[in-house]
This record gives structure tokens, C-alpha cells and sequence, in this order.
């Protein structure tokens, strides 16, 4: 076990060594100036050099790489006595512990110190620190919303393979997998903050018709074998039809019809959602502070989970249909073991483990894409400050950021390798 963590810690840290070079890389070769943006458009060139020597960006990219790591190591080495140097041990800069002390340099336990914000001048991290619960917050209400949900989906529609709420639930998580955060949250706001906020209304008869024609298959074929039972969603729609058209025939024909079509336009209301369609957790007003607004949490949080659920429920069932054929369970059942008990205690257990994998990397992925769903709702985050510093270029604080969720994602995919090789023995023997 200890030899798999040694492995999985230094596969993590390479991962993270990568993931750092390639964003110095990409923000520190764009032809963007900083100074200039620091600066403004009319400054001298005295005053620019300036604010490039303040940012250390008159040195070479070689150089600028070495300091950017020895920033971000918790372990570095600083100078000491020159105040002009780059890499001078400021208390201003960096929060410190002395481990030992050179001629002019020492070697220190820090903080990783991510730099200053080109706007703002705040120090990155506190931008983090005050942005980043927001974010998690979202982040972990839509993942439990889709692992509860998900998870109990997956188990129901593997319990009723080939039936017509099996294909219904398949259908419906592709649909959920293929629609794009940023358009889900576009719908999800204007749905649920608009179009239902106060109520919403259906017509009356496409339902009354299609219990009706339900009713009358159910008289005409009262043996509901397999065959018979795969027919019942094809009546359903065949009486949902009919009595969309019943209602929308007074529009087509002349209005004298109407009396001989009773019940047409009668409409089901439904109360409204109350949701705003932008707000985030915590609001303030002038008379009593900050107070807590938990509702604006609830059409982003379901945005943010509809993909992870599609994929909890495909993959909950498929792992859970392969394992009810495997030897273990069959013994289970040939014990008399109750159903609850073959499924949850023993079959579902082993199904999970692609659930976890699957969850680790979604939880990692939420925290990126929650960059356009903060935006549409105006939730006040992580998502939405990385948003606001790509737009005025604001380039420290979205290396920050892309550092924070590269490091959550490493972490949280390390924990799960942990949770995976306790789930499943197997992984022991052949790490």
C-alpha cells in the first residue's frame, strides 16, 4: 500500500509540474503587454520600464520560469541581502519560516506565493481565498444533487432493463450528456427565473386523453406480460397526441366549434419556482448587512449537475447490470439472501467503482466549468472572477486560478486511487 502511494504521489507531482509550465507558458508568450495595461496608453517608456522591472519581465523567459517555481514551492531559496534581486525574501511577499540560513540566501518554508493582481495589485491568493468557497460550494451541491439522484436512477433502470422507463432514462441522460453548460444554463435561468417564477400552466386534455387511452389498453389486455408492457409508452404518446389536438383543433377551425368541444382550453396551473434568475449565496442590503440568500443556489446547482447525473445514471446501470451476472451475486441469491441485501450490500458495492473514478474527474471538471454557469447567474465565485480577469487580462489571477483547479483536480483524482484500492482488492495485486 505504501509503495502505491509513493507511486501515486509522484505521478502527481509531475502531473502538477506539467500542468504549471504549460500556463507559464501560454500566459507569458502572449503578446499582451502588462506593463502597458498597468500602466495605461499614455505613460513614458521610463515608466514602463519601470513597472517591467517591479514584474520582473525585462529578464529572460528562462529566468522568469525559475522564479515562477521557486514562488510556487513551499521549499525555495531566496536572497537575503539584495533588495533589488528578484527573488529578494520580502515579508511583504511571502509568508515564511527559516529552515536555514546561507551567506546571503536562505532556504524557507513558505506559502506558495502566486503573485500580485495586475488591476487590483491584491495579492492573487486572497483573491482565491475569498472567491473559491463560493465555487465549491456550487460545486459540491451539484454533485451530491447528481450522486443521490444519479446513483438511485442507474439502480432503478438496471432493475427494469428493456423497460419503457429504462429507455426513457437512457434517452433522457444522452440528452443531458450532450447540451453544453453554457446553453443549460441559458434555458435552466430563463425556465426557472422567468418563465416560471410566478406559474406555469399546461393544457388539461393531452393528459386526460392519454389516461383515458391507458385505461382502455389496460381493459383490452389485462395479462401485462413483458410484450404487452413495452406497448404501454407507445399508447401513452398515441393519447398524449390526440389530446394536443383536441386542443389546438378550436384554433384551426371556426370559433362555433368550440361549444361542441368541451374542456379545450381548460389549463393545469402549477405554483412557480419564486427563483431569481441571478444571485448568488450572499447578498447585501444597506439596512441589516450580508444575509443569507440559500435559493439562489438552487437552478445553478441543478445546471451544474445535469451532466454529471447523465453520466452517474449510464454508468450506475451498466456496472450494476454487469456485476448482477457475475458468480458472486448468483451465489448470493441461490443463499436466499433478501433482494436489499444481493443488491445494496453486495452488488452495489462493486458497481461503484466507476462511479468514484467518474466523480473525481467530474467534481475537478464542475470547478472549470463553472466559469460560464457563474457568469449566466451571476454567482459569486471562482468561475466568475476567472471570467472578469480574462476579460481585462488580468493575467496572474487567472494563472491562479487554473494552478487551484489543477492542483484540486490532482488531489481529488489521488484520493479516489486511494478510495479505489480499498473498494477493490484487485488493484493491490496489480499495482
Amino acid at each position: 500500500m505504501l509503495r502505491i502511494l509513493i507511486n501515486k504521489l509522484f505521478y502527481s507531482f509531475t502531473v502538477l509540474l506539467g500542468v504549471v509550465s504549460l500556463v507559464f507558458f501560454i500566459f507569458n508568450l502572449s503578446p499582451a503587454d502588462p506593463a502597458r495595461q498597468i500602466a495605461g496608453q499614455n505613460d513614458s517608456e521610463e515608466v514602463l520600464a519601470a513597472i517591467r522591472k517591479n514584474l520582473g519581465l525585462d529578464l529572460p523567459i528562462g529566468t522568469r520560469y525559475l522564479l515562477y517555481l521557486n514562488d510556487l514551492s513551499p521549499i525555495s531559496i531566496h536572497n537575503k541581502i539584495d533588495h533589488e534581486s528578484p527573488s529578494f525574501l520580502s515579508d511583504e511577499k511571502y509568508s515564511y519560516f527559516k529552515l536555514f540560513n546561507f551567506s546571503e540566501s536562505a532556504l524557507v518554508l513558505k506559502f506558495p506565493y502566486l503573485r500580485r493582481s495586475y488591476k487590483s495589485n491584491r495579492p492573487v491568493a486572497e483573491i482565491i481565498v475569498s472567491s473559491l468557497p463560493g465555487t465549491v460550494i456550487l460545486a459540491v451541491s451539484a454533485m451530491s444533487f447528481a450522486l443521490i439522484f444519479g446513483i438511485a436512477l442507474g439502480i432503478f433502470t438496471a432493475l427494469r432493463k428493456g423497460k419503457p422507463e429504462d429507455h426513457l432514462s437512457l434517452f433522457i441522460s444522452a440528452l443531458g450528456m450532450s447540451l453544453p453548460s453554457f446553453f443549460m444554463a441559458i434555458l435552466v435561468a430563463w425556465l426557472g427565473g422567468l418563465v416560471w417564477f410566478e406559474q406555469i400552466y399546461f393544457p388539461l386534455m393531452p393528459f386526460v386523453f392519454m389516461i383515458l387511452v391507458l385505461i382502455l389498453y389496460w381493459f383490452k389486455s389485462k395479462n401485462l406480460s413483458p410484450a404487452i408492457e413495452k406497448k404501454w409508452t407507445k399508447y401513452a404518446i398515441i393519447g398524449f397526441t390526440l389530446g394536443l389536438l383536441y386542443c389546438l383543433l378550436p384554433l384551426l377551425l371556426p370559433v362555433s366549434i368550440h361549444k361542441f368541444m368541451p374542456w379545450a382550453d381548460n389549463l393545469i396551473y402549477l405554483p412557480g419556482t419564486g427563483l431569481p434568475m441571478t444571485g448568488s449565496l450572499y447578498d447585501i442590503d444597506p439596512w441589516i448587512g450580508v444575509y443569507l440568500k440559500p435559493e439562489n443556489l438552487i437552478l445553478p446547482a441543478l445546471t451544474l449537475g445535469i451532466r454529471p447525473l447523465s453520466v452517474i445514471v449510464q454508468l450506475t446501470r451498466n456496472s450494476l447490470l454487469e456485476v448482477l451476472d457475475s458468480d458472486f451475486v448468483r451465489t448470493a441469491k441461490a443463499k436466499g439472501l433478501s433482494p436489499f441485501r444481493v443488491i445494496v450490500i453486495h452488488a452495489l458495492r462493486n458497481a461503484l467503482n466507476p462511479v468514484v473514478t467518474a466523480v473525481s474527474g467530474w467534481f475537478a471538471s464542475l470547478l472549470a466549468g463553472a466559469v460560464f454557469v457563474e457568469f449566466v447567474f451571476g454567482w459569486k465565485g471562482l468561475g466568475l472572477e476567472v471570467f472578469s480577469a480574462l476579460e481585462k487580462e488580468d493575467l496572474p489571477v487567472v494563472m491562479g486560478a487554473v494552478l487551484i483547479i489543477a492542483c484540486t483536480f490532482v488531489l481529488i483524482n489521488l484520493l479516489v486511487d486511494i478510495i479505489y484500492t480499498w473498494l477493490d482488492p484487485r488493484v493491490r495485486l496489480n499495482a
